[in-house]
């Protein structure tokens, strides 16, 4: 470890917690619906939009019209995408003259980028067109991170309203958060990127001569404007096969910095949005103090792991830390940090690959997804996961000090804990139970490109990955075939959809309750005791996954390191 990259991680934390209330400020105007100063121009859009879809944006849903929207919605994009993947090679914006995706392929894609997953089971450059890349992924990565804030707002209106039957308006706020914040910062930032070097252009391949005198085909495309997206909506899918190692989509350390940095700001943005929402900012900062706990010791873990490097190496005599599947050109610390940020997101963009990290390097991002990926999280998906343990936490609170645990000003009766614990409960059930039978059944054990415990990690990860809608993977699985397509595409779709709508029956049971002023018996929950009972609820019910996948995964992998470094 050294200090320039304790000052790389210290500099990335000090810019986000000073970007933390001005973000926080704007997400609050589109909370509440109100003019911001683009609205001179993409008004029109907005009241547009809202017109040729026969849409009253001031008609208010209750909890289960909105759900039901949501869902439509994201059904009627499902079938758009995997209609568009299946028919790539009759499609226009095909210059490399690329077949339509197999029906497995295809299935597994467009759940992936309609669950805000990302999972990728393909090459990009080598297996999608530009139209695909362009109609059918990337107008995921805005509309998917768009519900996640949507819903994050319909949870906020539940603490906020008092004896309301409401929780705000889907397709208002879906227009709402897309208009006027994911799609201005993305123009800023597609050029911002094209400046440093990342391609935008419809064209496919462009040969050159290389200096040997081979000739060499370099593939091209809409880059810039995908990435932009893909790492503010914390989506992930890369363009190019490998990701954010590869220079067409991360030229430089300072787009390096600026993408990890774009990965979270709008969760940090969010925890001040809820805070003003509820009247009470300092409890927005106290659910920020608790994520920042929790990454700042997962960045810990992992760079001091891959900078101590493979001890069985050391024993060789070849010492420094653990360079495998690194990019030279960000190296160890600016690697750890990313892996780190892209799992406590959902964003799961890569800048290395995973399964190259040390034993206890690759836990952290692992244990980061079965946590439920609240630390910091995917846009909106984290804050309102995060909350949903703050449900809990107060509960727990409650039954120590002996009374109705309140929070915020809501009384969190019996029905609210029992759907906090359907919604964190699936995590645990699924992600088990796939790797489970992917365990035993032939056609998953044909999937892992090592055996014993390193080849059940990669087994392991993928439906964590899945179910957390995270996207990155051990990168040893192989996993297009039908059995892991098919599967992994019910797990995305399961880690989902069955969070959200038990998250929007508590939404819908809390803004029903009238409001419960604090008292002399009320537990604190802005102090550093609750900050510490959040971490403490979250790190055991995140060990609800972990523990038991825990002796045959990265651990007995360490382990085995270590009895190689004694023999």
């Amino acid at each position: 470890m050294t200090m320039q990259g304790w000052f790389l991680i210290l500099l990335f934390v000090g810019i986000l917690l000073a970007l933390t209330k001005p973000v926080g400020l704007w997400l609050h105007v589109l909370y509440e619906g109100r003019r911001t100063p683009i609205h001179v121009v993409l008004a029109p859009v907005e009241r547009g939009f809202y017109k040729l879809a026969g849409i009253d944006p001031s008609a208010e849903q209750s909890w289960r019209r909105y759900a039901l929207h949501m869902l439509v919605f994201n059904v009627g994009l499902l079938l758009l995408t995997y209609a568009v993947l299946r028919l790539q090679g009759v499609l226009p914006g095909n210059p490399q003259g690329l077949a339509g995706l197999s029906p497995d392929l295809a299935f597994n894609t467009a759940v992936s980028f309609t669950t805000n997953t990302n999972w990728q089971s393909y090459g990009g450059e080598a297996t999608m067109s530009n139209l695909a890349q362009m109609l059918g992924l990337a107008i995921h990565n805005f509309l998917s991170a768009a519900t996640g804030i949507a819903l994050a707002f319909a949870l906020f209106r539940g603490f906020a309203r008092r004896e309301a039957k409401t929780v705000g308006n889907f397709w208002a706020d879906v227009t709402r958060v897309t208009l006027y914040l994911l799609l201005p910062i993305c123009v800023v930032y597609t050029i911002f990127l094209v400046a440093c070097g990342v391609p935008q252009t419809m064209a496919g391949v462009v040969d050159v001569q290389t200096l040997e005198g081979v000739r060499q085909s370099i593939l091209l495309g809409p880059v810039a404007s995908q990435e932009a997206i893909k790492m503010l909506g914390t989506n992930g899918g890369g363009f190019f096969n490998a990701n954010s190692a590869h220079p067409f989509e991360n030229p430089n350390a300072l787009t390096n910095f600026v993408e990890m940095l774009s990965i979270f700001v709008i969760g940090f943005g969010l925890t001040w949005t809820f805070g003003k929402a509820v009247g009470n900012t300092r409890q927005g900062w106290a659910i920020l103090g608790a994520m920042v706990i929790l990454f700042l010791a997962g960045v810990t873990v992992t760079y001091w792991q891959e900078a101590a490097g493979n001890p069985i190496l050391h024993q060789l005599g070849v010492a420094g830390g653990n360079m495998e599947g690194k990019e030279v050109r960000f190296g160890i610390a600016a690697s750890a940090l990313f892996s780190v940020v892209t799992t406590a997101a959902s964003c799961g963009a890569v800048n290395a690959m995973h399964d190259s990290f040390t034993a206890l390097g690759g836990m952290i991002p692992l244990f980061n997804i079965q946590l439920g990926e609240v630390v910091i999280g995917g846009v909106g998906a984290g804050i309102y996961g995060f909350l949903l343990f703050a449900i809990l936490a107060v509960f727990v609170a409650g039954l120590m000090v002996g009374r109705t645990p309140e929070y915020v000003g809501k009384k969190i009766e019996s029905r609210e804990v029992k759907l906090a614990v359907l919604a964190i409960a699936v995590l645990p059930l699924v992600i088990l139970g796939f790797t489970a039978l992917s365990s035993v059944l032939q056609q998953g054990l044909a999937g892992p490109l090592n055996e014993g415990p390193h080849g059940f990690s990669e087994i392991l990860y993928a439906f964590t990955s899945a179910v957390g809608n995270n996207g990155s993977a051990f990168a040893g699985l192989t996993a297009n075939t039908p059995y892991y397509n098919g599967l992994l595409g019910v797990a995305m779709w399961f880690g989902r959809f069955f969070v959200i709508v038990p998250m929007l029956a508590i939404a819908g049971s809390l803004a029903a309750k009238k409001y419960t002023p604090e008292s002399a018996g009320s537990f604190p929950t802005t102090g550093g005791l609750w900050v510490g009972l959040l971490v403490g609820i979250i790190l055991i019910l995140g060990g609800l996954t972990f523990l038991p996948s825990l002796a045959l995964g990265p651990i007995a992998d360490h382990l085995n390191m270590i009895r190689g470094q004694l023999s």
